[in-house]
């Protein structure tokens, strides 16, 4: 990859980086369907709309444009996550239990967020996946205190599909949340049995009162309290796990440290296959470090 590049990725992670963190919301359905009725796609619109929110001329830096804009965004239908098996199935209470909370949250029509993995294309660029539904869409959360925790959203969908295909035999989860991994893998004919290690007890409690019992295939599902490292280091070992999987970051950002302790184990455990939410993204990030 050149320095060229390297400048270029830099500088449209921190733009977007910016953009999603302080004014998510800046584009407005009505913004888009203007620029859209200029005769351009409504991914385009809001590319166009975004490169000008991030100081970006579309015309003057139209090879920047082409390169990191246009490619990144995509248009979310509702349909195609309303069919999910878990958000078909589990309905979400308004519930709390100590710090932690479930509620739904809402993206406002056209708000723009992360829907995918970091991934580099042919010529080394580094493209951030956004979405956007035009008219907006709820979904489930876990809150703690006043930070969102855990949601499913795209986002989870889509990054958690390639470790469910792989997920075989005993499951060891880390990291429980809205119980969306161990709900979708606990449903495959090659998975015998599901153990989800979770420290919060208020976290465990929300979810054995609320979603368990909504879960077909609970049966196959074991709540271990402790801690994921702790699990890693003294148990994992003489477990007999076909694979194992750990979500224990909010983001990719504050991700990498327990990436890597986690990686780190792994040299400790013989025959199960680890799978970690986001890798693509983490293994981008470390490069980059």
């Amino acid at each position: 990859m050149n320095a060229l590049i390297r400048r270029e990725n830099r500088r449209m992670m921190a733009l977007f980086s910016r953009f999603l963190s302080e004014n998510p919301r800046g584009i407005s359905r009505e913004m888009a369907r203007q620029v859209a009725e200029c005769g351009v796609s409504r991914p385009h619109a809001m590319a166009l709309l975004l490169a000008e929110a991030c100081g970006v001329d579309s015309e003057k830096e139209r090879d920047l444009f082409e390169a990191y804009f246009r490619p990144a965004i995509r248009e979310c239908q509702p349909a195609d996550y309303r069919q999910n098996f878990y958000l078909q199935r589990i309905a979400f209470p308004e519930a709390r239990q100590g710090a932690c909370r479930f509620t739904r949250l809402e993206y406002a029509p056209c708000e723009l967020f992360v829907a995918g993995d970091l991934r580099r294309d042919a010529e080394g660029r580094e493209i951030a996946p956004l979405g956007f539904f035009y008219n907006g869409f709820s979904y489930p959360a876990l809150l703690s205190g006043d930070r969102v925790w855990m949601t499913v959203t795209p986002l989870e969908i889509e990054t958690m599909a390639g470790p469910i295909s792989r997920a075989r035999g005993n499951v060891v989860a880390f990291g429980l949340g809205l119980g969306y991994y161990p709900l979708m893998v606990a449903q495959k004919a090659e998975v015998s049995s599901v153990t989800v290690v979770e420290r919060d007890p208020d976290v465990l409690s929300l979810f054995e009162k609320h979603l368990l019992p909504q879960f077909p295939q609970k049966h196959k599902l074991r709540l271990v309290r402790d801690d994921a490292f702790h699990y890693a280091r003294e148990t994992l070992p003489a477990a007999h796990a076909d694979t194992a999987f750990c979500d224990l970051w909010h983001d990719a950002a504050d991700g990498l440290p327990a990436y890597l302790q986690m990686k780190a184990l792994e040299t400790g455990v013989s025959g199960t296959r680890f799978d970690y939410w986001i890798e693509p993204t983490l293994l981008l990030y470390l490069e980059n470090a």
